[in-house]
C-alpha cells in the first residue's frame, strides 16, 4: 500500500512538472513585468498624488528586483524587466530637464529610443525581447502549441530555423520602429511649431504603432502562427511506446 502511495505520488509529481503553462501562467511576464510597473507609476502619481520622479522610483522598485533576482538565480537578465528598469532610469534622468519647450518635447524621443535600442540589442544577441510578449498571444494556453513553441524554439522541430528567424524579425521590425518614431519626434520637435507639436506627437506615435502591428504581423506573426499550427498537428512518435516493426522486421520475424 506504501508503496503505491508513493509511485502515485512520483506519477502526480512528474505531471506537474510536465503540465503545459495555462493561460495566465503564459501572460505573466507581461502582467509581472510591465503592466505592473506602468500600472503603478500611474497609480503612485494620480491616486498618491507624487510628482513625476517620486513615481517612478517607486515604480522601479519592482522591475529592480525582478532583474537582480533573475541575475542572482538564473545568472542571467529578465529581459523585459531590465527594459521597464532602464526606461524609468532614463525617465528619471529627464525628469531634471525643464526650460526649453523644444528640449521637453525632444526629450519625450529618449524614452522611445532607449526602448528600440534595448530591443535591437536583443536581436544582436540572439534573445529578442519581444518574444516573451508575443509568445502568449500565439500559443493562446493551448497544450499542443506549447509544446509546439518548446521544438520550435529549441530547435527540436524541422521549422526551427525559420521560426527563430521569424522570431528576430519580429523584434527588429520594433526596434527599427521605434527608433525611426525618436528620429521623427526630434526632428519636428526643432522644425515643426510648438503648438503643432504637442498633439502631433501623440499622432505619430499612434500611427507607428498601427504600422508596425501592420508589418510584424505579415512579415513575422502570420508565418509563426502557421508555423506553430503545423507543429501543434505533427505526429510525433513517443518514446516511451515501442515503434512499430517495419516491413523488413516482420519478414525477417515470419522468416
Amino acid at each position: 500500500m506504501t508503496k503505491n502511495t508513493g509511485n502515485q505520488g512520483q506519477d502526480k509529481q512528474c505531471q506537474d512538472q510536465h503540465r503545459p503553462p495555462s493561460a495566465l501562467e503564459n501572460f505573466k511576464p507581461l502582467l509581472i513585468d510591465v503592466a505592473l510597473p506602468l500600472g503603478s507609476y500611474y497609480v503612485f502619481k494620480e491616486a498618491f498624488g507624487m510628482s513625476t520622479f517620486a513615481a517612478l522610483a517607486w515604480s522601479s522598485v519592482g522591475p529592480a528586483l525582478r532583474t537582480v533576482w533573475s541575475l542572482v538565480r538564473k545568472r542571467s537578465a529578465n529581459g523585459l524587466a531590465l527594459l521597464i528598469l532602464t526606461v524609468n532610469v532614463v525617465g528619471l534622468a529627464l525628469s531634471f530637464v525643464s526650460g526649453d519647450p523644444r528640449l521637453m518635447l525632444a526629450k519625450d524621443g529618449a524614452v522611445s529610443s532607449t526602448v528600440a535600442l534595448g530591443i535591437l540589442v536583443s536581436v544582436a544577441l540572439g534573445r529578442p525581447m519581444m518574444t516573451e510578449g508575443m509568445k502568449p498571444f500565439l500559443v493562446k494556453g493551448d497544450p499542443a502549441k506549447e509544446g509546439a513553441w518548446q521544438r520550435l524554439t529549441t530547435g527540436a522541430a524541422a521549422g526551427a530555423a525559420v521560426f527563430r528567424r521569424k522570431e528576430r524579425a519580429f523584434s527588429l521590425v520594433w526596434g527599427v520602429a521605434l527608433l525611426l518614431e525618436c528620429v521623427a519626434r526630434v526632428v519636428g520637435a526643432y522644425t515643426i511649431p510648438v503648438d503643432t507639436m504637442v498633439w502631433l506627437g501623440g499622432v505619430l506615435m499612434a500611427v507607428v504603432m498601427v504600422v508596425t502591428f501592420v508589418v510584424s504581423g505579415a512579415v513575422a506573426v502570420v508565418p509563426m502562427e502557421c508555423l506553430l499550427a503545423e507543429e501543434a498537428t505533427a505526429k510525433h512518435s513517443d518514446p516511451a511506446e515501442p515503434a512499430e516493426p517495419t516491413e523488413q522486421a516482420q519478414l525477417a520475424a515470419a522468416a
